[in-house]
């Protein structure tokens, strides 16, 4: 056996595209609606709101 012998076993697995519309899979694991579903959702760290909150120091 050489290498331009070797066949696959089993047929590859086609990617799936997640929260794209149409027949198949139209929510595709994100749920139905909110900020999260939507395309290009971006969720803000709540850490970053807990250093806003912190008072600068004066002179620095």
């Amino acid at each position: 056996m050489q290498l331009h012998q070797i066949q696959p076993i089993h047929k590859l697995k086609r990617k799936k595209r997640v929260g794209r519309g149409g027949k198949r899979g139209t929510y595709c694991g994100r749920g139905i609606k909110g900020q999260k579903a939507r395309a290009g959702a971006k969720i803000r760290p709540e850490i970053r709101d807990l250093i806003k909150r912190i008072p600068k120091l004066k002179g620095k």
